[in-house]
């Protein structure tokens, strides 16, 4: 077969320089388009899920939600291993299958199983899973500083730069092919607190149970059916949502006597921060900072560039008072350096190599012969990695680095035979066909 190939080649020298020219613009293009990413794909498909259990204790949380959960998804086809971990009124479990599974289908089965133990969970508890992300997946962390106040300039508070955060700059990132998820940090979420006085609910003799049962009711739209009249029908509707404190302050909680006893009689109404367990900062100074996770087939540096212009559009509708987001972490800055230093190397070892082939060879036509090599391979390399899905990585290129030596040591044999051998033949009283002697020295 190798002398069937090398005797092809030797007769259509044409047709194999054509072919090695189209490999090299190919393999060129297909290099610069294929992914980056500081590892290969070593995510073992991973499925988290979450449930918030707000006031139970991690003893509570692992007996009444995490065990649940343990047991539903054990013994699911293709699991190899469930961990658990119980806080205080969170609860993570994380279901690993085998590799090759479909995170897809996987996910299909782990929503059946929610689906199944939900009806164990206490009161209005609900397991969710996590978006799909990797093992590298965050990406970057953009802070959202609050500009000191000069006297002059309005100054944005935490909870302006928090719902900034939420309902402006997370959507737009989320929007962006190749994100899995945007965590904002820090701030102040924005509540509707209502304090209740306990004197003046003893005063007028409204317990703590009708005020949450007012409270309950409250904002909210209903449908009321329709109705038909005059041969045409009017729907109808209970318009009752609203984001103004003084509606929730003005609902009645009792009627004594004949009259409404009102919320904000018996308690105080007001928008106030939420209970934080955790804050966030940059340079000393308040900030919120999001998290920018990817999917796991995303390319990370382009990924990456699509962020940062999506953040410079979003600079024209700041809020007054909010600085220019400020980018913290960078995770394509760190591969962009990985791999330049795999590239460094590999240049260097083609120089060096193109130094001893011409010391020991002392031929600039024989060493350009082999140092063809180099390049060639590498091109038909990067559509191979097209072909099997791989990335440009540390590990590649470093690979890469590696085989140079051999490939070259390959292509110097070769050529330095076929030279002796055509030296030998030269000074031969019979010569063979110079082709012939080319296929003898190769085989």
């Amino acid at each position: 077969m190798f002398n069937w190939i090398v005797r092809s080649s030797l007769h259509n020298r044409l047709f194999v320089l054509a072919v090695a020219a189209m490999l090299m613009v190919f393999g060129a293009i297909t290099a610069w388009r294929a992914p980056v990413d500081v590892f290969p794909d070593l995510n073992k498909p991973l499925i988290t899920v979450l449930t918030e259990a707000g006031g139970m204790a991690p003893q509570e949380v692992e007996q009444l939600v995490t065990f649940p959960l343990e047991t539903a998804l054990n013994g699911m086809p293709g699991v190899t291993r469930v961990r658990s971990t119980s806080g205080v009124g969170l609860s993570l479990v994380y279901a690993e299958f085998d590799w090759g599974t479909d995170i897809y289908r996987n996910r299909q089965l782990v929503a059946e199983r929610l689906a199944i133990v939900r009806a164990q969970m206490p009161g209005d508890i609900t397991p969710v899973m996590g978006p799909v992300s990797s093992i590298m997946g965050e990406i970057m962390l953009v802070a959202l500083p609050l500009v000191p106040g000069d006297g002059k300039t309005p100054v944005a508070n935490p909870m302006q730069a928090r719902e900034y955060a939420d309902f402006v700059l997370r959507p737009r990132l989320l929007s962006i092919p190749g994100v899995s998820q945007v965590i904002p940090i820090g701030g102040e979420v924005r509540t509707l607190r209502v304090a209740p006085d306990t004197a003046r609910m003893a005063q007028f003799g409204v317990s703590l149970t009708q005020v949450e049962q007012a409270i309950k009711g409250y904002a909210s739209n209903a449908g009321g059916g329709f109705i038909d009249l005059n041969s045409r029908e009017y729907l109808i509707r209970h318009l009752g949502r609203s984001n103004r404190a003084e509606d929730l302050a003005g609902i009645a909680v009792a009627w004594k006597y004949g009259r409404a006893i009102l919320l904000e009689q018996v308690a105080s109404v007001s928008f106030a921060a939420g209970l934080k367990r955790g804050d966030a900062g940059y340079n000393g100074m308040p900030a919120v900072v999001v998290s920018v996770q990817k999917q796991p087939d995303a390319d990370t540096v382009k990924l990456t560039a699509q962020i940062e212009s999506a953040l410079s559009e979003l600079k024209q509708g700041l809020p007054v008072g909010l600085a220019a987001p400020r980018v913290l972490f960078r995770q394509a800055d760190f591969i962009k350096a990985s791999i330049g230093n795999v590239a460094e190397a590999l240049r260097d070892g083609a120089i060096m190599v193109a130094i001893v082939l011409f010391a020991f060879l002392l031929s600039v036509r024989t060493t350009v012969i082999s140092l063809v090599a180099i390049p060639l391979s590498l091109a038909v390399t990067a559509l191979v990695f097209q072909l099997l899905g791989q990335s440009i990585n540390v590990m590649t290129l470093g690979g890469l680095a590696i085989a140079i030596g051999e490939l070259v040591d390959d292509a110097v044999v070769d050529v330095e035979n076929i030279l002796r051998r055509l030296k030998q033949n030269r000074l031969a009283g019979n010569p063979v066909p110079l082709l012939e002697v080319v296929r003898r020295a190769s085989v």
